[in-house]
């Protein structure tokens, strides 16, 4: 296929790019330009480029030998080093796309005067080697029930109101990434806010629904989720925070002071709040601070069909659904009296209408809240686990410790900004 020298910027997102050799090396995720003073066409500087790795990179276009349908080619070496938008730079579909402008173009009298939105940029190598903004793509907004209306493509000098400043307004191009977090896993949702400027991550943090956001936030260093937490709404923030898990929940609350996590805790359900303050009570780097007071908790006479349904619980980790814990009534933390674990392999050799009161293991040693990180680590190792049962001296079950929630606390507080640039 022959390679163009037109292309907007939107049918660039997601195309494979190819190293010199012709091996991929990540995907285009975004377009950097820089907007120039009065109407001169706006320069296009690189493309933001995810490496398999997931990091994300700068490639000057000056390193693009071909854009093709379906892959951009590129030459010689680029840096590896992690992208960082530097003043003066605009990402063309997070920052551009979306925005109200106005049209002044003759040929469009039924767009005068009235707000359009930017659907896309349309760009294009000039003879000078350079590629440059050349066109806009608008429509107007959709009035609600409406049909979408249709798309007209416009000259660059015909276009008001893409500047700097306007590109500041909160809630342009926000749309545009949230459709490109649509089937995301958080964590790559997490690494992907991370890179974005500050207005613009905490426009995505407000437009995201509570329990996305609760799971983008368990995924992001403890500062940006404290800047994220801030910057909403107290109401909103309390409602997020419910959507939390608790132990995730209650690690956040405890960065903030004591008055502001007092606030939002009063605002939070009962029902919520309450195991949250539970674990507050623990030191962070205690069992009884790691633990969640969610696991598996069955009674004796909960058959295997019913316990394996349990497991099967989406919102579960691996880790945790790999043991059910067995309880006398209540079984909400603190439990009646713990009586002992089943492991998710011997629910499975067993039949299904057996009950799990007839196949506990009781000879596993249990964590007490207050142990400490040490002594967790070593429980982990010294029986092959990756989640074990917190029981107070009263013999209450108050949660369960999975290795994941360990990993956390083991690791430098860095490691998730390590992962992205020592890949």
């Amino acid at each position: 296929m022959a390679a163009v020298s037109k292309v907007f910027a939107a049918r660039l997102a997601g195309l494979v790019v190819l190293g010199p050799d012709g091996e991929s090396i990540g995907r285009v995720r975004d377009v950097v330009i820089t907007i120039r003073i009065g109407r001169q066409r706006p320069r296009v500087l690189g493309l933001v480029v995810e490496l398999v790795t997931r990091r994300r990179i700068f490639v000057p276009m000056l390193r693009v030998t071909a854009i093709e349908p379906g892959s951009v080619t590129l030459t010689g070496s680029v840096s590896l080093r992690k992208f960082t938008q530097k003043p003066g730079e605009v990402l063309a579909l997070a920052q551009v796309v979306d925005t109200t402008v106005r049209v002044d173009d003759p040929a469009l009298v039924e767009l005068a005067g009235i707000d359009v939105l930017v659907v896309d940029l349309g760009i294009e190598l000039t003879r000078t080697r350079d590629w440059v903004v050349s066109r806009v793509a608008v429509r107007r907004p959709r009035a609600r029930l409406a049909r979408r209306s249709a798309v007209h493509v416009v000259e660059w000098p015909h276009v008001e109101g893409l500047t700097h400043s306007q590109l500041a307004l909160p809630g342009q191009g926000v749309s545009q990434l949230l459709a490109q977090f649509e089937g995301m896993r958080p964590a790559d949702v997490a690494n992907a806010i991370r890179e974005l400027p500050d207005k613009r991550r905490h426009e995505v943090a407000v437009a995201l629904d509570d329990e996305r956001l609760a799971d983008v936030l368990q995924e992001l260093p403890t500062d940006d989720q404290t800047d994220l937490l801030t910057h909403l709404e107290v109401e909103r923030a309390a409602d997020v925070l419910e959507a939390m898990d608790p132990d995730d929940a209650a690690d956040l609350l405890g960065e903030l002071p004591e008055t502001e996590a007092e606030s939002l805790l009063q605002l939070m359900d009962p029902e919520d709040s309450e195991p949250v303050r539970r674990l507050l009570e623990h030191s962070p780097d205690t069992a009884g601070g790691l633990m969640t007071p969610e696991p598996v908790i069955l009674t004796p006479s909960t058959t295997v069909a019913e316990a394996l349904a349990l497991a099967r619980n989406p919102d579960l980790t691996p880790a945790l659904a790999s043991m059910a814990f067995v309880v006398r009534p209540p079984i909400s933390t603190p439990t009646g009296r713990y009586l002992g674990c089943v492991h998710l392999q011997q629910l499975l050799r067993e039949p299904p209408a057996s009950l799990v009161g007839g196949m506990l293991d009781t000879d596993l040693i249990r964590l007490g809240p207050e142990d400490p990180l040490a002594t967790v680590t070593r429980y982990f190792a010294r029986y092959n686990l990756v989640c074990g049962p917190v029981v107070d001296d009263e013999g209450h079950l108050l949660g369960a410790v999975a290795v994941d929630d360990v990993l956390d606390h083991l690791l430098p507080e860095d490691w998730r900004e390590q992962e992205a640039t020592d890949d």
